[in-house]
């Protein structure tokens, strides 16, 4: 695995689109102060995803876009294009040629690409991970940067030590794996959390069902008592008005037989009268 293509445009003193053709083997970039060497290095820092603006000397993400000259207008954007030859397979990836692309508006607005694929700097970094090649990896390393390992406390010095073992990845998938087991705990937390509320609410429920249950049973036997004491009296009052309705019906007979002997009665006075009378 090496770099083979580095293109910029917009990148701090690149004004205008460069290519930089690396070959394979040690590659030497030689030239006069100020001609733009360690703007490179910052380039090769910056597409590769490293965030500190101190790293690259610059105060803000948006102090590496060409500022312009006396001369020259400002640009609106930076771009940097980085293309690795992976051969042998250190990047896993299926691509033998990789093409990481990082872009940078004025509005502070980023964009991360690989393979001209839309992608997160995650994606970047992830795709580095014991490789050599990240951003905060020892692949690129300045003179001053020598004194900064030798000075920094053994922790910092471990991890640098383990970026060359290979091992980072899987430091970084074990503390992501924790960090998911955390999650998990807290979720089981709030699970029996919410499991004893909804206990609670069953037992009320429950107890609710026993009322309801209850209220239900008396209501049933309310009903059936009223229908049943509604029974009785009818049939009492049946039982005491059959008498008194027979001795009625008795009564409207001898009535109409009166009623019929009156009337013959009162037939035969008015006939003697009208004999009287004549």
């Amino acid at each position: 695995m090496y770099i083979s293509k580095l293109k910029l445009y917009g990148f701090k003193s690149f004004l205008k689109k460069s290519e930089i053709i690396f070959g394979k083997g040690v590659t030497c970039i030689v030239g006069p102060n100020g001609c733009g060497k360690t703007n490179i290095v910052d380039a090769l820092r910056w597409v590769i995803g490293e965030q500190k603006s101190r790293v690259l000397r610059a105060d803000r993400n948006t102090d590496v876009i060409f500022n312009g000259t006396a001369t020259r207008k400002q640009l609106n954007l930076a771009e940097v294009s980085l293309t690795i030859h992976n051969v042998s397979g250190n990047v896993p990836t299926e691509y033998s040629d990789i093409e990481i692309i990082r872009r940078v508006y004025r509005n502070s607005d980023s964009e991360y690409f690989i393979n001209k694929n839309l992608c997160r700097l995650k994606d970047i970094t992830n795709l580095f991970i014991d490789t050599g090649m990240g951003a905060n990896a020892y692949s690129i390393i300045e003179l001053k940067m020598i004194d900064d390992i030798l000075n920094e406390n053994p922790q910092e010095r471990k991890k640098l030590f383990e970026e060359a073992a290979g091992v980072n990845k899987y430091r970084i998938q074990r503390r992501t794996a924790l960090r998911k087991l955390e999650a998990t705990v807290d979720d089981m937390t709030r699970v029996s959390d919410i499991i004893g509320e909804v206990e609670v609410k069953v037992k009320n429920l429950k107890r609710q069902l026993r009322k309801y249950d209850s209220y239900t049973k008396v209501t049933t036997q309310l009903i059936d008592s009223s229908v049943l004491l509604a029974t009785c009296k009818v049939n009492k009052i049946k039982i005491e008005s059959d008498p008194v309705l027979f001795e009625l019906e008795k009564d409207k007979k001898r009535y109409a037989t009166i009623s019929e002997i009156l009337k013959v009665k009162e037939n035969e006075a008015e006939n003697k009268q009208k004999l009287f009378d004549v």
